[in-house]
């Protein structure tokens, strides 16, 4: 082996000093270059808050490009302004735009720039983590206010008759402001289960969904209408609905309605609604000098409510024995009834929910 000399072994030293001076000076150079990168961004940030005009400036500045008719244009820009605010998580101020945006495209009846803002409005309580409660309901339901209602008649006049090309248009219409709407609602259903007390979502938004698929939609689907109404909680106004929908109905409709109506509300274990839902119906006939349907069907169902308010599972199973080929009108209702004969018997049939019933209240 060779041996250094003192001289050699002084310059090694030295040298490997030297490769440490520059092995920290370069890592203090890196250091240096992540803080500063680090207070470049936090003050872009911060700037870009500071640069984000004010949001009443910005809405009366869109609202009057709206006003012009500039919809599009006005459109993209409460689009790209409202994520602004929201990247910098400056989520009141997006909702302020968003809500502006929504109401008053809807109010110069632009439905789908309007549904649109309606559900990035949504969105963004989702992201801010906004709880359901009577502020944030009342900012929704202001939106939903604002979406047209021009009544779809069931049965269409001699005006639809006499020009095919009115009725295909009245027809494009009411989906798009039907299907607008019921995107926007079932947004916001879902935000509420999440955010809020009701596993099922709020109440209050079931019943405005119901109402509007029922009063706008070209094809009413009364089970999706019902499905919506009895997670509602307003039994009152639900009849109203059905006995207005009696008078539009074919001929054997208003039974079958009426019926899978009070079996939804029982199917969920809600016997009170669903007497209060009869009772609302015949308040009202009655008022207007009209009875409900005299059918088997309906025979039926006034019986079964006064079955379940005893623990009477034999005459339970008796009437569906007697009544069973009005029951087999509708294939779900007997899926509905082993649902009723498990919520107040304690009786489960096996897969009770995989049918037609779990399908529906999807």
């Amino acid at each position: 082996c060779s041996v250094l000399t003192p001289e050699a072994q002084l310059v090694s030293e030295a040298n490997s000093r030297s490769g440490r001076r520059d092995s920290d000076h370069r890592r203090r150079r890196r250091a240096r270059r992540r803080a500063m990168s680090r207070s470049m961004s936090l003050n872009m940030r911060s700037a870009s808050r500071r640069d984000l005009p004010s949001p009443q400036k910005t809405i009366e500045r869109f609202e009057k490009m709206v006003e012009g008719g500039s919809y599009y244009e006005a459109q993209q820009m409460y689009k790209s302004t409202s994520a602004r605010y929201i990247t910098c998580q400056r989520y009141s101020e997006g909702l302020d735009i968003l809500q502006s945006g929504a109401t008053i495209q809807l109010k110069h009846g632009q439905i789908t720039c309007g549904a649109e803002l309606a559900v990035l409005f949504v969105d963004t309580l989702v992201k801010g983590q906004f709880p359901y409660n009577e502020e944030t309901f009342d900012r929704v339901r202001k939106i939903y206010e604002a979406f047209p209602r021009i009544n779809m008649p069931h049965f269409l006049g001699d005006d639809y008759d006499d020009d095919g090309q009115k009725l295909s248009e009245a027809i494009s219409a009411a989906k798009v402001r039907s299907e607008g709407c019921s995107s926007f609602l079932r947004a916001a259903l879902r935000w509420s289960a999440e955010f809020g007390t009701s596993r099922n979502g709020s109440p209050d938004l079931h019943v405005m969904l119901g109402e509007y698929i029922y009063s706008e939609s070209p094809e009413t689907d009364m089970t999706k209408v019902s499905s919506h109404f009895v997670r509602g909680n307003d039994p009152k106004k639900f009849a109203s609905m059905l006995v207005n929908f009696m008078g539009k109905c074919y001929p054997g409709e208003d039974d079958t309605a009426i019926a899978r109506s009070v079996l939804m509300y029982l199917s969920l274990g809600n016997l009170r609604d669903a007497n209060l839902l009869m009772d609302g119906m015949k308040e009202q006939l009655k008022s207007a000098d009209l009875e409900l349907p005299k059918t088997d069907l309906i025979e039926f169902i006034k019986y079964l409510l006064q079955t379940l308010e005893r623990d009477a599972y034999p005459l339970f199973r008796t009437l569906r024995q007697k009544y069973r080929t009005s029951t087999d009108r509708d294939s779900v209702f007997e899926e509905l009834l082993d649902e009723i004969a498990a919520k107040f018997y304690g009786v489960r049939q096996q897969n009770p929910l995989e049918g037609l019933f779990g399908e529906m209240f999807k």
